[in-house]
């Protein structure tokens, strides 16, 4: 009796403690357990693959997507939150603000650099590009009106093509993504961009596999997350830069836009015949052996077939030369017969004497 008493005094000196707990403590402590619960299903379902350290053949190299081409389109719109939806750009920014995530500076020469050092301060970069806030908490906070997401209409990644000996497969994945910020100056000129800061990939694949966005204008139920967007390589870019020994992007050696376009084009070319030759051969990745084969019969029947050509024609002369010599020899024979016959004779008659 003693013991039940006892369990009950516990029991409401618990349910008075929980009651005196202000709610909004309570609901710090339910989120930083979903956080928690959250990145430890991070760690083990990663949304994305490693790269191996230790590839045998690998390039990397820097595209600029404009987000005005209609394959760049699913990470532009909407330009203001609807429907719950928002731009990729306002999710991430809604990250930074919240501390989820990282942002890196981007520096002069603009190569991407993860090191504790190299984080960007999240509010002198709003006081140096004119992003209002205000701080709560000690947080700083922007509402969805001030976000600038309508003028970031460019993006920089950073992707490497690697070679993976240990599963024999070519992949090529995004490594970083800068937002940039395009802005005119008050004359109405062209627009001049902003980078703004250089974030991890491997440290925002996750959050963008809760990111979904629409994937198609014709069927507008179809929609997919952000990080099969990049995983997929649905997006389109024209490469600016390549990791090179001299550090140089193409606009310092492509002198005009068609060299410019050349270079990029060559670039590309590089790409795909490693793809196609990694295994010393021309065709794809996935190559039908099937098809192969029947491709080496049909070779073979052709070269046989014209083999067997060969022989009936070189026959075939064979005998018409045969005959033509036939003919040729009866021919003479005709006229040596036809000129003995219509020669007169001579006789010759002596006399007695």
């Amino acid at each position: 009796m003693m013991k039940r008493l006892l369990f009950v005094l516990l029991g409401a000196f618990v349910c008075m403690q929980l009651a005196a707990q202000p709610a909004r403590s309570r609901t710090q402590k339910s989120n930083v357990k979903k956080e928690k619960t959250f990145d430890r299903a991070a760690s083990q379902f990663p949304a994305s693959i490693d790269m191996p350290e230790d590839v045998v053949w690998r390039r990397d190299v820097y595209r600029q997507l404009d987000l005005t081409l209609d394959k760049n389109a699913p990470l532009y719109f909407p330009v203001e939150p609807s429907a719950g939806q928002v731009n990729l750009f306002t999710y991430l920014f809604d990250l930074l603000l919240t501390g989820k995530i990282t942002a890196y500076e981007y520096k002069l020469d603009g190569n991407e650099s993860f090191t504790s050092r190299d984080k960007t301060d999240i509010k002198e970069l709003m006081n140096r590009h004119h992003i209002y806030y205000e701080e709560q908490n000690g947080r700083p906070k922007v509402s969805a009106s001030d976000i600038p997401s309508a003028e970031v209409t460019r993006y920089y990644i950073k992707e490497s093509s690697y070679f993976d000996q240990r599963t024999s497969t070519f992949r090529t994945q995004v490594v970083a993504i800068c937002p940039v910020l395009m802005r005119s100056d008050d004359f109405g000129g062209e627009s001049t961009p902003y980078p703004l800061f250089w974030l991890k990939y491997d440290d925002i694949s996750t959050y963008l596999a809760r990111h979904t966005m629409m994937a198609s204008n014709y069927n507008n139920v179809t929609n997919m997350t952000a990080a099969d967007y990049f995983s997929m390589n649905r997006y389109e870019g024209k490469i600016y830069k390549t990791t090179n020994m001299q550090g140089k992007v193409l606009a310092n050696y492509c002198k005009t836009d068609s060299a410019m376009v050349k270079e990029q084009k060559r670039i590309e070319k590089q790409l795909t015949d490693f793809e196609k030759h990694v295994w010393g051969h021309q065709d794809s990745l996935a190559v039908d052996s099937a098809k192969v084969e029947a491709d080496e019969n049909k070779k073979e029947e052709k070269a046989s077939k014209s083999s067997r050509s060969s022989r009936r024609s070189s026959s075939a002369k064979s005998e018409s030369a045969k005959e033509e010599k036939a003919k040729v020899s009866k021919s003479k024979k005709e006229k040596s017969t036809q000129s003995s016959s219509s020669a007169p004779r001579v006789t010759v008659c002596r006399q007695r004497r």
